[in-house]
């Protein structure tokens, strides 16, 4: 994407991949099928990137890393990798008894997957959050927050408030819980912890590609196998393929294609080029199909609100509730 000297601009002077001729420090820099004239800032995460001579030239600040689990059985880890897996178990989302560090740990964060609808997907249920050697213990559940354990050891403080629709713990090791008090939850873990964690929302070391480590340490191409190798209880039956709702409720699928379709629309078009919509609207139809107990609103508003949640992470913020949407 950097500007290319050629026969089609006089010389000393560079294309600019948009019919013009600039000079060398006048480049533009593309992002996300942007373009951005030299000197232009984006925001990547916590950094700031100026455009310089057609490069990008970041800060290095270490961002807090997020893994978002919502709606039936969707995943977004730390380093961003999106996979749907269903099983229904306890499993570990993320915590930092890993590898040879399996006894020193400080937290441990396990989600409470049982089946939503009729269509065999799963949604999480309940969060358990283990903190501190002492092991103090926090439940969410049902729209509510109880400590199930509170132990005198003090290594580990932590604290809550409710902020909108959303309830927050907040722990002194740098463990946060962000929950909607249904079925979405974001984990934020601050920059120490990276590469230090395992579960289901990958190892934050900053490459999806390894995302799938099991718990023995094996790289895994397969959700199922990565899944179910992080559930909590060998009594659990192994999640053993993938659930298409859409397919066993075909009826459905135009109406959750045609209420989903507001993520592809005019609606959310500042987001399209930095968030890509294409997962998040199959996420959204996958679970409007899936929720035929009721409720089928709720899990659509859901599907809808994590992708303004990452757009809003990448400063697009759309305003998409209205008194007849969500």
């Amino acid at each position: 994407t950097e500007c290319v000297s050629g026969c089609v601009c006089p010389e000393g002077l560079y294309d600019d991949g948009r019919g013009g001729c600039v000079e060398q420090k006048d480049c533009p820099c593309i992002h996300n099928n942007q373009w951005y004239s030299s000197g232009q800032k984006i925001k990547v995460d916590c950094n700031t990137c100026t455009c310089q001579k057609g490069v990008w030239s970041c800060s290095e600040n270490m961002c807090y890393g997020t893994c978002m689990i919502y709606g039936s059985g969707h995943y977004i880890t730390f380093d961003g990798k999106f996979y749907d897996f269903d099983g229904s178990c306890e499993y570990v989302a993320t915590q930092d008894f890993c590898g040879d560090k399996k006894s020193s740990g400080s937290f441990s964060i396990i989600t409470e997957n049982v089946p939503c609808g009729t269509t065999g997907v799963t949604c999480s249920k309940a969060i358990k959050i283990f903190l501190g050697v002492s092991n103090d213990t926090l439940s969410l559940e049902n729209k509510d927050y109880k400590e199930i354990q509170r132990d005198v050891g003090d290594d580990v403080r932590y604290w809550n408030r409710t902020v909108g629709l959303y309830l927050i713990i907040e722990a002194s090791n740098g463990v946060m819980l962000i929950w909607d008090k249904k079925t979405t939850l974001f984990i934020k873990l601050s920059p120490e912890f990276k590469g230090q964690v395992c579960g289901l929302c990958g190892n934050f070391d900053g490459k999806s590609n390894n995302d799938f480590t099991t718990r023995s340490g094996l790289q895994e191409a397969n959700a199922l196998k990565f899944g179910n190798s992080w559930k909590q209880s060998s009594m659990c039956p192994d999640a053993t393929y993938e659930i298409k709702p859409c397919d066993i409720k075909p009826h459905r699928k135009s109406w959750a294609e045609k209420e989903c379709s507001i993520i592809q629309s005019q609606v959310f078009k500042i987001c399209h080029s930095k968030v890509d919509p294409k997962p998040f609207y199959e996420a959204c139809v996958h679970d409007a199909c899936s929720c035929d107990s009721g409720g089928d609103c709720e899990c659509f508003c859901s599907a809808v609100a994590a992708y303004a949640q990452e757009c809003t992470k990448a400063e697009a913020c759309v305003f998409w509730r209205t008194p007849d949407i969500c």
